[in-house]
């Protein structure tokens, strides 16, 4: 008699699972042609920023570039928290906008074509879909941020506007705003799984956290006050051209610490309510 053999199946570690999600995401990502196209709006922009100019003067004085140096159209030359006039707020800061609105399509097409149904049917456990969602859409500003810096550089050069800066102050400043992206993919997927059957609507939302109107409208109120850091993207302020490598890990953290937040939230909301 042949003795029964019991197979046994171990489960995949949380390393496997976020692997395996990650990989069809990314597989998504790339083979879309939203993603590209978000990243030729992220070139753009800057060269539209930089060919700007500002208004005329009091007495009929004729109109100036918006900016003298091509790294205004990165990050402000100190750190702000009110409202200061759109060249301080005109810069890198303008591709968490745009990106939102990259993550709400991303996602909304996930309830929309059915792909969350089948994900959620077959294996995928919440948490799994938050990060890797967060994640993926983390890459996709960052790679932005590269696109938008690329496009300033080129539209500096064919502007002869200067390249004057300090150059660790420029990296930090750079650096901080690429670590933001994590922060801020979060707090969109977060959004987006709020609003997961009003699609307008988060899209709006996005757009409208943003803008950082919330931020500004505070710090207006507050003042110039270190303690508006503990907002996500209160913490952009310290991406600026006075950054150095504190202000780079301030971001860092801030950014990791909020979307470890929206990523629980997100979890909870998704397994207490209908997720088609």
């Amino acid at each position: 008699m042949e003795k029964s053999r019991e197979l046994t199946f171990e489960s995949p570690t949380f390393f496997q699972r976020i692997k395996s999600m990650l990989g069809v995401d990314f597989y998504r990502l790339f083979h879309t042609p939203l993603f590209y196209i978000f990243l030729a709006i992220a070139a753009i922009i800057p060269a539209m920023l930089i060919a700007m100019t500002g208004m005329p003067g009091p007495n009929g004085e004729p109109s100036t570039p918006l900016f003298t140096n091509v790294w205004q159209a990165i990050a402000a030359n100190t750190p702000i928290y009110g409202f200061e006039g759109i060249d301080k707020y005109a810069n890198l800061n303008m591709v968490f906008i745009f990106g939102g609105i990259m993550v709400s399509i991303f996602i909304g097409h996930d309830y929309k074509s059915g792909y969350v149904k089948q994900l959620f049917t077959t294996h995928a456990k919440k948490e799994d879909y938050m990060i890797s969602k967060s994640l993926t859409c983390a890459f996709a500003m960052a790679c932005m941020c590269i696109t938008y810096l690329f496009g300033a550089i080129v539209a500096g050069a064919i502007t002869q506007t200067s390249f004057s800066v300090n150059a660790g102050n420029l990296i930090c400043a750079i650096l901080g705003k690429i670590f933001m992206s994590l922060g801020w993919a979060s707090l969109y997927t977060f959004l987006n799984i709020i609003f997961r059957r009003y699609f307008g609507i988060s899209i709006a939302s996005s757009f409208f956290f943003g803008t950082g109107v919330l931020v500004i409208g505070i710090g207006s109120i507050a003042g110039n006050t270190p303690m508006l850091n503990v907002f996500l993207y209160g913490s952009s302020v310290y991406a600026c051209l006075s950054a150095n490598f504190i202000n780079v890990l301030v971001c860092l953290i801030v950014s990791v610490a909020w979307a470890g937040i929206y990523n629980v939230l997100g979890t909870y909301i998704l397994s207490k309510s209908d997720v088609y």
